[in-house]
């Protein structure tokens, strides 16, 4: 603690080797294994003045750069919401089973009674496997709270360095009184605000994106984790590349994820190397020492950019260039000689459908095409974000290189026919959404195919990381909006809603984590709460309902709402710089709202626009009579 007094001198109050310690009441505690907490051990009023600690023990003093301990530009970890159990089913052994309807994260507050020693044991899970919590998904985690009871009437405990992700908790030698009352979830993530919404006139889509939130939520804890619940909890730098904006849309999550790029840019190697996840810590020797890999290196260029559309912070860009450049310079001088990247360990697109279990890259479309469009796609964010920043060198060195890496990725991948060498769904909606085609025809060809293909596969998902964020709205965009609906409301697995048929209420990692039959995915990778296959959220904002940015913080705003797959009225909400954005849209005519200082107009699905005003209007398609029609207020 640093005092600043009125005559402009400092105290500085910290650490030194006049402190002391001695054991409390927390017996153990981490992020995987849980609390364990023995309350006879509390030392009631130990951080009062005139405590007396003559007893405690001299504490020993280490080094420790301070240049390292950077303040956080996000909001903290709080507690956003308390959730009382849904269900509470005794089991034998002394054991309630509590389910909370909701797979969330964060732990339990408990309120029981019992004699001096006795111990409640809370066993954590996301599933059920035959009637019990499953923690086979949980790997080495061992996710168990303990607390050991004073024996003198009521007690209330809640675990304060640990937190779990679980819908279901198993608790063993419960003593308290009704559990209803005295157990409950209390939910935590970093404290954002929530800034976007949807809903629409079907339900499932409407729990899908209820799911989409909650994971979320349940990921962002201070870093974007891939999971939160088994042995691994780390910032996936692919999986919220592919999320960014969805995630910006959603909450006001730029001071954590920009907090968050600043630590990416300091474990960037010294060659411009991105490490898969970050924190970079040891793992197995297919992720240390970390190697250049294509959609996750990528966040430092396709992040950022992402950030800055919704927000228009130049700042962002300004602080994360560098990072962004040296990434891309580093590819370029491990491309070959023509721009394509074909050679280095490539995660592909990940976890693709087709891959076996114990290759999750090994999909079906070439790892090295995937490297290359992201090469190309790179290099062209990073000479846009110079372009923004006024670096006009840069700008047009970059765009160049784009332009020669699109060039080799024609001259390699794409058949004159405008047919892809890989004939999947991920390669065409790449070369699409990423603007590696070379002309208009070549473009309705791929449209078309694509279209094709996913007709082929039974409008069942046959994509992983990299392409499904971007198969529907490069279907919308190449005139298959029909496609893209078939393909949303797809039950069967693969697809978004057949996990809602195993009462899902959050996005899996795998398609399949938990088979038809009910059963729990025996793969080791088998998460019941990931947010990257979620991306499908953006699609539902700015498709379904039609909520678009037309240039970055919403200065310019385009409503471009494309009914079909029998939704009959779609909603969409954003709190954006400009103030709150809002469409309500049904068959015939659509209200909206428009902050002051932007501008926005109407692209009807029959090629009409439609100027708007500012404030909030109700708009008749053209070819429709002018008159009155009952549009409820945007949420």
């Amino acid at each position: 603690m640093e005092i600043v007094h009125r005559d402009g001198t400092r105290t500085t109050i910290g650490t030194d080797s006049s402190w002391r310690a001695a054991h409390g009441s927390i017996v153990s505690s981490g992020l995987l294994d849980g609390e364990t907490y023995d309350v006879r051990d509390e030392q009631t009023r130990w951080s009062t003045p005139g405590f007396g600690d003559s007893d405690w023990s001299p504490v020993d003093i280490v080094p420790r750069d301070a240049a390292t301990l950077i303040a956080p530009t996000g909001p903290p970890v709080r507690c956003t919401e308390e959730i009382a159990p849904a269900r509470v089913t005794a089991l034998d052994g002394d054991r309630l089973l509590v389910d909370f309807g909701q797979n969330l994260v964060g732990r339990l507050r408990i309120s029981v009674t019992g004699s001096a020693g006795h111990t409640v044991v809370i066993r954590h899970a996301e599933v059920l496997q035959d009637g019990e919590v499953c923690v086979r998904p949980l790997r080495g985690a061992v996710s168990t709270d303990r607390y050991v009871l004073r024996g003198n009437g009521r007690e209330t405990w809640e675990p304060r360095f640990t937190i779990h992700g679980f819908r279901y908790a198993e608790i063993t030698g419960w003593s308290g009184g009704d559990p209803h009352r005295d157990i409950v979830a209390r939910v935590h993530h970093t404290d954002m605000a929530r800034t976007g919404w949807f809903e629409c006139s079907n339900e499932q889509v409407n729990r899908l994106h209820e799911n989409v939130v909650w994971s979320l939520r349940g990921n962002f804890v201070d870093l974007p984790t891939d999971c939160p619940q088994r042995d691994e909890r780390l910032g996936w730098t692919g999986d919220i590349q592919v999320f960014a904006p969805t995630a910006a849309f959603l909450y006001d999550c730029h001071g954590m994820l920009a907090s968050w790029l600043r630590d990416v840019a300091v474990e960037q190697h010294d060659d411009g190397t991105v490490p898969w996840y970050v924190p970079a810590i040891p793992g197995g020797p297919q992720w240390t020492p970390a190697r250049p890999g294509a959609g996750w290196g990528d966040v430092v260029t396709l992040t950022p950019w992402a950030l800055y559309q919704d927000s228009g912070d130049t700042g962002l860009l300004a602080a994360q260039y560098d990072s962004a450049r040296r990434w891309v310079d580093l590819i370029t001088e491990r491309a070959d000689a023509s721009g394509l990247w074909n050679h280095d360990y490539q995660l592909g697109d990940w976890l693709d459908p087709s891959a076996p279990p114990e290759d999750p890259g090994a999909g079906r479309t070439d790892r090295h095409l995937i490297a290359t469009a992201h090469y190309a796609w790179s290099a062209r964010h990073t000479a846009w974000i110079a372009g923004v920043l006024g670096f006009e060198e840069d700008r047009q060195r970059y765009e160049e290189l784009a332009q020669r890496v699109r060039q080799a990725f024609i001259g390699s991948y794409v058949l004159p026919s405008g047919l892809m060498t890989s004939d999947t769904q991920t390669a065409y909606a790449v070369a699409l959404q990423f603007d590696l085609l070379p002309d208009a025809a070549a473009r309705t060809t791929a449209g078309d195919r694509l279209a094709e293909l996913v007709a082929a596969g039974g409008h069942t998902i046959q994509t992983g990381f990299v392409g499904t964020p971007l198969v529907a709205p490069t279907l919308s965009a190449t005139h298959h909006v029909d496609t893209a609906y078939t393909l949303l409301l797809q039950q069967d697995c693969p697809s978004w809603l057949y996990a809602l048929k195993h009462d899902a209420t959050t996005v899996w990692e795998r398609w399949d984590s938990m088979p038809p039959d009910g059963t729990v995915n025996p793969g080791e990778m088998t998460s019941f709460n990931h947010y990257a296959l979620g991306t499908i959220a953006q699609w539902l904002h700015t498709t379904v309902a039609g909520l678009t940015g037309a240039t970055p913080g919403y200065r310019d705003i385009v409503f471009r709402p494309r009914p079909g797959g029998g939704i009959t009225w779609a909603v969409a909400v954003h709190e954006s710089p400009y103030g709150r954005v809002a469409i309500r849209w049904e068959l015939h005519a659509s209200g909206t709202t428009v902050p002051t200082g932007a501008t926005a107009r109407i692209e009807w699905p029959d090629g009409g626009v439609t100027t708007l005003a500012t404030g909030t209007t109700t708009t008749w398609r053209p070819e429709r009579p002018t008159g009155t029609t009952d549009i409820a207020q945007p949420l």
